[in-house]
């Protein structure tokens, strides 16, 4: 009998020794320790499968979209359901153009430019952000151009549940988020620009009430304003296990600019054969 409840008394240290183990290790986590793993995550990904809602700041006020994707990273493969409408863009094929079904009673399917007027219109992103590759780019220009000032811009806010995921809540605040003028160069885009300095493109649209829309021609020597971060303010909830953004909440001078959530998150699936091919069986191409 001793024995027997020697070795329940062993099982319990053991069992919440490893909890308070695990416990210490998440304790141990400063802000910092939390977005650089999180770019190291980020990196590691393969696939991913997930829901994603978005809200982004428009002409005429607030767009809502939301779409089912599957995405591989290497090669890159995308895959997008938004409400009838299916999308497969695959890297080395069909010229760049991804392949689109407009809806469920339209017999064709349209090759479309994924940086053209038709696929951008009022978005801020295109297929070519789809992932996280993109938003880590903007937060590692971030981290690089802060240096040993990380904490006066990221601090961490402690724990929440988001999208029916434990979290940690991260706030990042440029306080010299600004506009600056700048002087346009040879062959210069909207784009080119953005991807320049690692702003928004949709930020300098706004910014800028002359150009109509990406597709404006440039001209050498015109004096534009740009902002000088990617925005003012971010909230960012870092999942626990994954590492992997789950919700961004992205602010300039007037409020909400663009706020992404993702739900159902599946790191690293399975696709299944011909999961990427406009004749998959679950696909209406």
């Amino acid at each position: 009998m001793d024995l027997r409840l020697n070795r329940i008394f062993l099982l319990f240290v053991v069992f919440f020794g490893a909890i308070n183990f695990t416990l210490a290790q998440k304790l141990e986590l400063n802000c910092q320790d939390i977005v650089l793993k999180s770019l190291k995550s980020i990196k590691e990904v393969k696939g991913l499968k997930y829901h994603l809602r978005i809200t982004e700041r428009g002409k005429k006020g607030f767009n809502f979209y939301e779409s089912n994707v599957k995405f591989n990273r290497n090669p890159r493969l995308i895959y997008l359901y938004i409400k009838g409408i299916e999308v497969l863009w695959l890297q080395g094929k069909n010229d760049g153009k991804a392949l689109v079904k407009p809806g469920t009673y339209v017999f064709f399917n349209l090759n479309l430019d994924p940086m053209g007027n038709l696929m951008r219109q009022d978005q801020h992103h295109t297929l070519n952000e789809m992932g996280y590759d993109y938003f880590a780019s903007i937060i590692q220009n971030t981290v690089d151009r802060l240096g040993d000032k990380f904490d006066e811009c990221f601090s961490l806010a402690g724990e929440e549940r988001i999208n029916s995921r434990p979290c940690y809540k991260v706030l990042i605040n440029n306080n010299d988020f600004n506009y600056v003028d700048y002087t346009i160069g040879e062959g210069e885009s909207i784009t080119s620009i953005a991807r320049k300095y690692n702003i928004a493109e949709y930020m300098i649209l706004e910014k800028n009430p002359k150009f109509n829309d990406y597709f404006d021609i440039l001209k050498k020597g015109q004096v534009i304003k740009i902002p000088t971060w990617y925005c003012k303010t971010v909230t960012l909830y870092i999942d626990q296990l994954y590492f992997l953004p789950i919700s961004i909440k992205i602010n300039d001078e007037k409020g909400l600019f663009e706020e992404y959530n993702y739900h159902f998150l599946q790191v690293n699936p399975k696709f299944e054969e011909g999961e990427f091919t406009k004749k998959y069986k679950d696909y209406g191409f």
